[in-house]
């Protein structure tokens, strides 16, 4: 197996820890919050408040299931409409009590069944990319397993972009570039060749701003190393000023 191929296997492992899995290691006495306050609930994206450090901080996350029972009930981390609303009025919440954003992103991509465009899909997500860049709290995003397209993009538009060594990241899905490419999903390792979509790849290019090593570490040494480097992070974003943050947010996705 390439080692390209090897780093999707693991992108897309289900042993993967998730969303909810960082929320609680890495925060104190997350409390989780429901509802895009508008259609319902969608499982697919988590999102609560908890302590860093002692300081409050909102998390989001999109959300796989460990099984098949559990990936049903998160439509398999593809979220809907309502999910993408629901990270809005948490991450306008969050604005509003002066709270940093933290979102992790595992994702396929979102869901594209017919309910979902009815009600407004492509929106929702461009909604959440206007309204991310002008956030006057500090984000910093993390992709933990696939980023895919718009889907991952909706929860990225962050001040600082990390991702996990194993996880991937593009505008949609090797077997997808594969088939409009060439009309062959079959060929879609070598359309991951040519997508650039592996985290050291990505930081060469500079797309993301940190990789995260996950070499010989488990669980709990990758979770203490990253809660270290979040609240570092975090500390260097809350010494600039709202307008100092912004323009920096604004020229690092500009020169894309």
């Amino acid at each position: 197996m390439s080692e390209i191929a090897q780093i999707i296997k693991q992108a897309r492992d289900q042993s993967r820890l998730t969303s909810l899995d960082y929320a609680n290691f890495i925060l104190d006495d997350f409390m989780e919050f429901h509802g895009d306050r508008n259609f319902r609930d969608d499982g697919a994206i988590v999102g609560g408040v908890g302590f860093l450090a002692g300081q409050p901080v909102t998390l989001i996350g999109i959300q796989k299931g460990k099984n098949l029972q559990d990936n049903l009930e998160r439509n398999f981390g593809q979220p809907h409409p309502e999910g993408y609303r629901k990270a809005l009025r948490l991450m306008k919440q969050a604005e509003k009590f002066g709270r940093p954003v933290i979102t992790f992103i595992n994702t396929a991509g979102a869901y594209p069944g017919v309910g979902a465009e009815e009600r407004g899909q492509g929106e929702a997500i461009a909604r959440n990319l206007m309204e991310m860049s002008g956030l006057k709290v500090p984000i910093i995003a993390i992709i933990i397993g696939e980023g895919g397209s718009g889907g991952a993009l909706a929860l990225a538009v962050a001040d600082r972009v990390w991702m996990l060594e194993n996880s991937m990241y593009a505008v949609l899905s090797p077997e997808g570039f594969a088939s409009i490419l060439w009309k062959d999903g079959s060929r879609a390792m070598e359309a991951a060749e040519l997508m650039k979509i592996t985290s050291y790849e990505l930081l060469k290019m500079g797309v993301v701003d940190q990789v995260i090593s996950e070499r010989g570490r488990f669980g709990s040494e990758l979770i203490q190393d990253m809660k270290a480097a979040l609240i570092e992070e975090l500390q260097a974003l809350q010494a600039l000023s709202v307008e100092e943050m912004l323009d920096q947010r604004y020229a690092r996705f500009r020169k894309f």
